[in-house]
Order: C-alpha cells, then structure tokens, then sequence
C-alpha cells in the first residue's frame, strides 16, 4: 500500500515538473527583440537596424524609414546598399549614413530626423526591396525591406515628394521711420509805424 503511494506520489511530481517546467527554461517573450511596426531589422557587429521599411509612389525613388543604434563606442560610417542586378550579389547603388557611438539615429521619419533617399530603387508596391547594410571591416547582412505606399495610415507624410517642406518666407516687418517735423516759422511782428512829428505854428508878433 505504501509502495503505491509513493509511486503516486512521484508520478504526480514528474507530471507537474513536465508541465510547468518550460516556465524555468524559456526565454521571456517580451525580453526578445522584435520589430513592432510593419519594417524589419537586423544586427551588424555593433549596429543594430530597427523597423526598416521602404515608402514611395513610384518604386523609383525610395525613402527609407529606419532606426539605426550603434553600441559601439566609435562612430559608425553604416552602408545602405540596393538595387541589385538579378540574383548578383553586387548592388549599383549605396547611401552611407554616420550614427555617433552610443547613439540612436531616426532617419526618413519626417520632422527634424535626417532623410535617407535612395534613387533609382528599381523596385514596386508590394515588394520585398533587398538592402545591404555593412559598417568597416563587419560583415554586411541582407535585409528584405518591405516596399509600401501613402495609403496606410501614418505613412502619407512620409512619401518622398512629401517629405520636402518649403520654409516660410521670412517679410522684414519695416522699421517706421521718424519723420522730422518741421519747425515752425516765427510770423514777424509789424512794425510800427513812426507817428508824424507836428510842426510848431509860430506865435504871432505884435
């Protein structure tokens, strides 16, 4: 009877560690990096590419929206390159962006944040736009950059003919001038006219 249940006894124990025992061993989701808009990133040496999409209204010329964080403690001189030839592995074109060390740079998301315009993409809506990215002496990944529009919500501005804002013109607001008053003429006096002087009429002699 006792052997029965101890038996129980560790069955019911290795079902409960078989249930419950992942929760010690799996990584916690919310601690696994992922991108939680509708771009993709990737990690080279010591630049981390973040939520990289592609907007533009003719497939032609592309802005790239990304976030790009460099760990490093140097400066990073990171390579964008793209418009591969059929299944080559060589692109024709390139951008080269410096983000500082220990920094965070937002390029292509409007505002203030620099623009990052790749011309002559070569791509359409739709598609997966492949991107090269490399920094130095590290080894480049490949990217498969979704290439999408205006429509969706939020991206509108972000379209490259959109991205260019035409600065306010600036109107010197003149400054009034101080008339100088003119002073006024004094009206000369009259002169008096001199009374006439009587003659004396001689007194008469006897």
């Amino acid at each position: 009877m006792r052997s029965r249940i101890a038996a129980s006894v560790v069955l019911a124990a290795g079902v409960l560690l078989g249930s419950t025992g992942c929760a010690f061993f799996a990584p916690v989701a919310t601690q696994i990096p992922y991108d939680p808009s509708d771009g993709v990133g990737t990690t080279v040496g010591d630049v981390e590419v973040r939520n990289a999409m592609a907007i533009t209204a003719d497939g032609d010329t592309v802005n790239l929206v990304v976030f790009v964080h460099n760990t490093g403690d140097k400066s990073a001189a990171v390579q964008f390159q793209y418009d591969f030839e059929g299944s080559a592995d060589e692109a024709k074109s390139s951008e080269t962006v410096t983000v500082p060390a220990g920094e965070t740079v937002s390029f292509g998301n409007g505002g203030d944040t620099p623009d990052l315009i790749l011309d002559n993409a070569n791509t359409q809506l739709g598609a997966l736009m492949p991107v090269f990215v490399q920094y130095g002496t590290e080894t480049g990944k490949t990217i498969l950059v979704p290439v999408l529009d205006g429509s969706l919500d939020g991206y509108g501005h972000l379209v490259p003919t959109n991205l260019a804002t035409t600065e306010p013109e600036i109107t010197a607001t003149p400054v009034p001038t101080s008339t100088a008053t003119s002073e006024s003429t004094a009206t000369p006096t009259e002169t008096a006219t001199p009374s006439e002087t009587t003659t004396p009429t001689p007194a008469p002699t006897n």
